[in-house]
């Protein structure tokens, strides 16, 4: 075999420059709150479940929903459903060719995240 001579470069240079940016961070936000919506439902229906089979596996699975693993995870959820639901509305804003300049990307990423923090404070003290 022939002797190979490795050029010895940065492996990932783009990272040593890279600023993370609203507009992407709003992008991977409505991913991950996406499938971040999967473990409240997931919960939800085993509560559902559990109250359909008996009284012993309901008192177990509601034990789990009203302890604070269930309050966070349903609260999270919430706030998930509002940035979901936001970010689809400027999803389709952006559909429509409008808002696409980067300045008013931004504040859009940002419209999305304060008021899905703010429509879930309000949700919250409501119910």
């Amino acid at each position: 075999m022939a002797d190979v001579k490795r050029v010895e470069r940065p492996l990932s240079p783009h990272l040593q420059i890279y600023r993370p940016q609203i507009t992407s961070i709003s992008s991977i936000l409505t991913r991950i709150t996406g499938n971040a919506l999967i473990v409240g439902v997931l919960l939800a229906v085993w509560w559902l479940l559990a109250a359909a089979t008996s009284a012993d596996y309901f008192a177990t699975a509601n034990a789990v929903a009203t302890s604070w693993f269930g309050d966070l995870v349903f609260t999270g959820s919430l706030w998930a459903v509002w940035y979901h639901f936001l970010a689809g509305l400027r999803h389709l804003y952006f559909d429509a060719g409008k808002g696409l300049e980067i300045e008013t990307a931004e504040k859009l990423g940002w419209a999305c995240i304060i008021g899905s923090v703010v429509l879930t404070i309000i949700t919250i003290i409501l119910v």
